[in-house]
């Protein structure tokens, strides 16, 4: 698994007896599925007992590089070896490799769910209306006389329909419609081939 920098320094924080005491380890691995599953954000998920000895910032940065390491891992469907000599080279010991399996293997299943449930496909497309606008003024009382586009596109994703609105200024629109011809170009060019 490759990892970036920010994540291996949270990570080796974790491994760290001198900052997460065993106790505190495992609290935090299950904070970090815990809130890797729960379908609203908890702004005091760090706050638990356990973790209160633990400086903030560490604390923050370990949980972090643990769940990008959690969903890394899921996402690969990493095999306890990989798990094992990922963390090995970030310094963890056996004992703490082993809670860390443990704790992806109770919680893997649901979270290999969640990320199924993501989706792979964007919407297609089925219609575009748009429509010309003009700003007359801005917020200031300025005359503005600038013109731009509503465009809205009708898309259906797995069945169900949805409408998506934005707005953009005729060279937003132009630049748009450049790369859905260079993109329509590359679909032509691969179906011939």
């Amino acid at each position: 698994m490759e990892l970036c920098e920010s994540v291996q320094r949270g990570l080796q924080q974790l491994a760290d007896p001198s900052v997460f005491i065993t106790s505190c380890y495992r609290e935090l691995l299950e904070v970090s599925y815990r809130s890797l599953l729960s379908s609203q954000a908890d702004p005091g998920v760090l706050d638990q007992a356990e973790l209160k000895q633990v400086e903030r910032i560490a604390l923050k940065q370990s949980h972090t590089a643990a769940t990008t390491f959690i969903l890394e891992a899921v996402k690969l469907n990493a095999d306890k070896s990989t798990i094992s000599s990922c963390l090995e080279e970030l310094t963890f010991s056996a004992e703490r490799i082993d809670i860390f399996y443990e704790a992806h293997q109770k919680h893997k299943k649901k979270l290999e769910r969640l990320l199924a449930s993501i989706g792979r496909c964007p919407p297609h497309i089925n219609d575009v209306s748009w429509r010309l606008q003009y700003h007359v003024k801005n917020n200031q009382v300025d005359k503005v006389n600038e013109p731009f586009y509503c465009i809205a596109l009708n898309t259906e994703n797995e069945g169900s329909p949805e409408d998506i609105n934005f707005t953009c200024t005729v060279e937003q629109l132009q630049d748009l419609v450049g790369k859905l011809k260079d993109a329509a170009k590359c679909v032509e060019k691969a179906s011939q081939m």
